[in-house]
């Protein structure tokens, strides 16, 4: 079984695939380093480059390993649980059961659910993920030491559900567990205002530096002329940024914010702080410089000069 990140095919729904291969080595943005949010992004974005097989099996596998525990009462919840969407998850165990790695049947308390139970064809299989993990993890995690890494793996849990931290294991699923989780709860600060925590970048940019050109803004992001274009053209739309002439080349554009961009910016600046401040909490005394310091290590080969910047907070 070849293992790659936990979550993606579920969060295509969305997340497009530009955004989803949007980051690009280079200098990050001193704006946001400072944002464990953001940290934990690139690395997972980092550790999506080294991807080596199906999406499938990496999902089959956490759920697999998450059966090791014992029987399942309810399909529906461990998918809560593990972050996979419910009509994937539906597919993960028709993959599973075909196999012959899981057994599914109906619950006799509840018609409506099926109760989950790992064969000995799943256990094998779950020996097998848990040594291809392990394999993986070592190759993402070799700037660290096995110390660090075993910290690093703490704190990422800190940042998950306590009904979920006993179910994810393995520092690439704790990586995508948790950004995806973060972001969620970033985003949902936000329900009702037409932004997204990804707008924060490219606002805060533009309020600095702006008007700018576009590929200007994609140099400063770290990120792909697509991603960018995608994020520009959401913005433009929402009425946030104006497409006008550059100054200095008048054959191209150049972004600048609008009135209500301004705004916006504090809407979403504030969200980000508040998301900010709940990690913190999460993480406990000390844990944000820590966690901070790990995914550093991790980002700063490259992305030279992340260390120097990732403590401040634009």
């Amino acid at each position: 079984m070849t293992i790659v990140g936990g979550e993606r095919g579920a969060r295509r729904g969305s997340e497009s695939e530009a955004e989803a291969t949007a980051e690009v080595a280079g200098v990050l943005p001193e704006a946001l380093t400072g944002f464990i949010g953001y940290l934990l992004r690139r690395v997972f974005a980092q550790f999506t480059t080294f991807a080596d097989g199906p999406e499938d099996d990496s999902r089959d596998f956490l759920v697999l390993d998450a059966l090791t525990g014992g029987d399942w009462v309810s399909q529906l919840d461990l998918a809560e649980r593990l972050g996979i969407n419910r009509t994937i998850m539906v597919g993960v165990i028709d993959r599973l059961e075909a196999r012959h790695q899981v057994l599914r049947t109906r619950n006799p308390d509840n018609r409506r659910q099926y109760i989950l139970s790992l064969t000995d064809e799943g256990r094998a299989a779950v020996e097998a993920g848990r040594r291809a993990v392990a394999e993986r993890d070592a190759r993402l995690t070799a700037a660290l030491s096995p110390e660090q890494v075993t910290r690093l793996n703490t704190l990422l849990a800190r940042l998950l559900p306590q009904s979920t931290q006993d179910l994810v294991q393995g520092t690439e699923h704790l990586v995508e567990q948790a950004h995806h989780r973060l972001r969620r709860l970033g985003d949902e600060k936000l329900a009702g205002t037409g932004l997204r925590v990804r707008h924060y970048g490219p606002l805060s940019i533009l309020a600095a530096s702006g008007p700018c050109p576009q590929q200007r803004l994609a140099q400063e992001l770290a990120i792909t002329g697509p991603a960018t274009s995608q994020l520009v053209d959401e913005l433009v739309d929402g009425g946030m940024v104006h497409r006008g002439r550059d100054p200095h080349d008048r054959r191209r554009h150049a972004l600048e914010l609008t009135e209500l961009g301004h705004t916006q910016l504090k809407t979403v600046a504030e969200a980000v702080d508040q998301l900010a401040a709940e990690v913190s909490a999460l993480l406990g005394p000390g844990g944000e410089e820590e966690l901070r310091g790990l995914l550093v290590q991790l980002l700063e080969p490259a992305h030279p000069g992340v260390a120097e910047t990732a403590g401040r907070r634009g």
